[in-house]
């Protein structure tokens, strides 16, 4: 779960110029949609209150994506470096509907503090596992959302139905296309 609300706060950041299929987004535009992003997702601990968490937030997305590009030294180095920056001291929780699970910060650390950690416990994981390839870009032409792929083939290929249609169905015309040429 911290992975996949890792990769949605990477992909609320805005596009690069023609990514996204010329959509535009930046799905935390005010506190309020932080807090709907928090809730949605149950990120831990209290919840945002300030400008200051909503920037921080903010400007926490670019350096979880490059984890999604990254080999497996450098997402080491910065899964470490962000632990060490957090001071992060962990600790094996359970609450909500969550079994037993690692918190390393307490509830009441900073947003993007707890945000960062909790998404590196869970790369930590990957790492361990030989399995940093889960995390994907979508495939799909003129998208730069990030997915993480949990199928047991890891075939995932798109961050979700709209990418795959639109890809599926250009494949198709293109296909008619030659057999009626």
């Amino acid at each position: 779960m911290a992975l996949q609300g890792a990769a949605a706060l990477v992909n609320t950041a805005p596009a690069p110029s023609g990514a996204s299929g010329g959509r535009t987004r930046e799905g935390l535009a005010d506190l309020a949609a932080l807090l709907d992003f928090v809730q949605a997702w149950s990120w831990s601990g209290a919840p945002p209150t300030t400008l200051g968490e909503l920037q921080a937030v903010r400007d926490l997305r670019p350096r979880l994506r490059r984890w999604w590009s990254a080999d497996e030294q450098t997402v080491a180095a910065d899964v470490n470096t962000v632990f060490e920056h957090a001071g992060a001291s962990p600790r094996v929780v359970r609450h909500g509907d969550y079994g037993w699970h690692v918190h390393a910060l307490p509830d009441d650390a900073p947003l993007d503090q707890r945000m960062a950690v909790e998404a590196a416990v869970a790369v930590v994981d990957l790492l361990r596992a030989g399995d940093l390839a889960r995390l994907k870009v979508c495939r799909a032409s003129g998208c730069d959302h990030v997915l993480v792929d949990l199928t047991r083939n890891r075939s995932r290929h798109f961050c979700g139905s709209g990418c795959a249609d639109r890809t599926h169905a250009a494949a198709y015309r293109a296909r008619q296309a030659g057999d009626a040429g």
